[in-house]
């Protein structure tokens, strides 16, 4: 029986005194997989991907977390510490009554993925990142790879005071926006993200994940079952931290380089991500292998 054909309309529930929107679908008793969207997106970037996975009989679960959901929504730069937004995850598994779980992430996702599976590693099944390389691997790149710092100019952009961030993505009709997702998204997915984005306070949201990232903080080491895909021709993550990122997972560990795709995998790549992580899945099942 399933929770809910896959829902194109949000689903609503409460953790954290706030009102999260979320897609699921799958057997109620099946394990959960849940997954952390990236930005600018929301949990529909996934529908294709949870799809192929509840297929698979897991629990799929989608939500788009905190800034993103107009009922989480909350003021402040504070408010999005990364630390909150692990406590979000954990409190939706809680929610979903899952001890344990899978995690698969996407772009900010996966910064918030791997820095929950270092900390809350008796919590994970599996992790499975697209794009972000591990973040320690990425700081450090970020130091001292020319190609990395070249790629990451936009995160100084995105942390300037007085909104100008803001007002530069959104100004011309959101052209600087809409240029952002590469013409990845189709059309109708695309102007329903902007339109989104332009409600009053939801960039800003959005934007507050980078600008309250600590850049020094040390993530540490994993040591959770990970899968990590990235493409060979993403625009904002190099290929210096994506190579470098198995050194700090000290658990059963594959890297899937997607040659000539993006950083946008979910709408170019979600036939070969699927194939590799339903797969992945199955293998760490509570009690495997």
């Amino acid at each position: 029986m399933l929770i809910h054909d896959l829902q194109t309309a949000p689903l609503p529930f409460s953790v954290r005194g706030m009102r999260f929107d979320a897609i699921t679908c799958g057997p109620e008793d099946g394990e959960l997989v849940l997954f952390l969207h990236g930005f600018p997106e929301f949990a529909d970037a996934w529908v294709d991907i949870i799809a192929a996975v509840s297929r698979a009989g897991f629990r799929a679960v989608a939500f788009d977390q905190r800034g993103y959901s107009p009922g989480a929504r909350p003021l402040g730069v504070d408010s999005y510490r990364t630390s909150e937004l692990i406590d979000d995850a954990l409190a939706v598994a809680d929610a979903l009554g899952a001890q344990r779980f899978h995690l698969v992430s996407h772009d900010w996702g996966g910064i918030v993925a791997w820095k929950l599976a270092a900390a809350h590693r008796e919590r994970l099944l599996s992790l499975t990142v697209l794009s972000t390389p591990h973040v320690d691997a990425l700081l450090d790149a970020r130091r001292t790879d020319p190609d990395q710092r070249r790629k990451s100019r936009y995160i100084s952009l995105f942390r300037m005071p007085f909104h100008i961030a803001e007002r530069l993505l959104l100004r011309k009709n959101a052209a600087a926006l809409r240029r952002a997702y590469r013409g990845k998204l189709p059309s109708e997915r695309l102007e329903t993200y902007v339109r989104r984005l332009e409600v009053p306070g939801a960039l800003t949201a959005g934007l507050n994940w980078y600008r309250a990232l600590d850049l020094h903080a040390i993530t540490g080491p994993v040591q959770v079952p990970t899968l990590f895909i990235w493409g060979s021709e993403d625009q904002a993550l190099g290929r210096r931290a994506a190579e470098a990122t198995k050194d700090f997972v000290l658990s059963d560990y594959r890297f899937l380089p997607l040659q000539g795709a993006s950083h946008w995998l979910l709408e170019e790549a979600a036939d070969r991500v699927s194939e590799a992580l339903v797969p992945h899945l199955r293998r760490w099942r509570c009690g495997s292998p």
